[in-house]
């Protein structure tokens, strides 16, 4: 499991329909996964998204945010819906996939006992879901103990070894002491998984979700400019913020440089989603999705902006220098750090 989880894969297939990106959150009890959804939900942004609970009560909608309200699910107001898994996920993921039209992406919270990357599977089996990433809150205070807790540490330790991204939460509760071991830890246990400090789960979007970049809703790009990212904004976390870099090159890529790049990523890097024209043709085009471990390249129609790419990372370690040197047309001029 941890393998599959961990493997950068970087394959290409033929254009096929659209298909719902998958977000798996998961993290043990009171880590902070609700804290999370319900972060996301304040700052969808236009952002159609199908949630799928455990419990509706641990989620505490706001009363103003529910539009209407049917057994199982949820209507809110800013077009997004919660549901109710109960004791069949299939069942609530069908409801979902029958309104596909109706979304941009599909966030499902694990229970806190539950294997994340079980659930991940669907994104991978399933001809209409995408697999976007699984994401696994830590409580920064406590982890370290829980994972060497005899009774606790399988559990946790699967969880987190099937993360593409590590939101260490409660920052705020952990001292500085806790906080450094657990990451020296996780360098060491998990290595290769982004870590994102944080209180209150308060993520940039565009960790969660490739919707939040090229492509997506939320993208804006001007022709003949650079992209900028809309909503994500920096978000200090200890001295840390997100910093993200975009590219519109004019050049062709060969598939297999391509292909070569995504399987040997440089540190630093934590999400990178794009279209660029290939070589072997001129009407060719790929898309390219990178989160966390996992990346890869899937032929598509012609993107009605034309080239784009964005990468998102840390201030101060996003290898902006690889990015330029391999993605960047200096000679027009079209990549930009912001």
């Amino acid at each position: 499991m941890a393998d599959a989880a961990g493997a950068q894969a970087a394959q290409v297939s033929t254009p096929a329909p659209r298909r719902l990106p998958l977000t798996v959150i998961g993290g043990f009890l009171g880590a902070g996964k609700t804290t999370l959804l319900q972060h996301w939900l304040r700052h969808a942004n236009g952002l159609r998204l199908a949630i799928l609970v455990n419990d509706f009560g641990a989620l505490n909608l706001d009363a103003t945010l529910i539009a209407a309200h049917d057994g199982d699910t949820f209507a809110l107001t800013n077009g997004c819906v919660c549901c109710q898994i109960g004791d069949d996920m299939g069942r609530a993921l069908g409801q979902v996939l029958d309104r596909a039209d109706d979304f941009d992406a599909v966030v499902i919270e694990a229970s806190g006992v539950s294997d994340p990357w079980r659930i991940a599977q669907l994104g991978r089996a399933d001809p209409g879901l995408s697999l976007d990433g699984v994401v696994v809150v830590l409580d920064a205070s406590c982890a370290l103990v829980q994972a060497h807790d005899p009774l606790l540490a399988d559990t946790v330790l699967r969880q987190m070894r099937a993360a593409d991204q590590l939101v260490l939460n409660h920052c705020d509760v952990a001292s500085a002491e806790q906080l450094q071991a657990l990451q020296e830890w996780l360098h060491t246990t998990a290595p290769g998984i982004a870590q994102w400090p944080t209180t209150q789960a308060h993520v940039p979007l565009a960790v969660l979700s490739s919707t939040a970049l090229p492509g997506g809703p939320r993208w804006v790009a001007a022709s003949g400019s650079p992209g900028h990212l809309l909503g994500a904004g920096p978000a200090p976390q200890h001295g840390q913020q997100f910093a993200s870099w975009s590219c519109q090159p004019e050049r062709r890529f060969a598939l297999d440089a391509l292909q070569a790049w995504l399987k040997a990523t440089p540190v630093g890097l934590l999400r990178l989603k794009g279209f660029l024209q290939l070589d072997q043709d001129a009407a060719l085009w790929a898309e390219l999705q990178f989160a966390g471990r996992q990346g890869s390249v899937r032929k598509c129609a012609a993107p009605a902006g034309g080239a784009v790419l964005v990468a998102i990372g840390l201030t101060g370690q996003l290898p902006t220098d690889a990015l330029n040197t391999f993605f960047g047309d200096t000679e027009h001029g079209n990549s930009k750090n912001s």
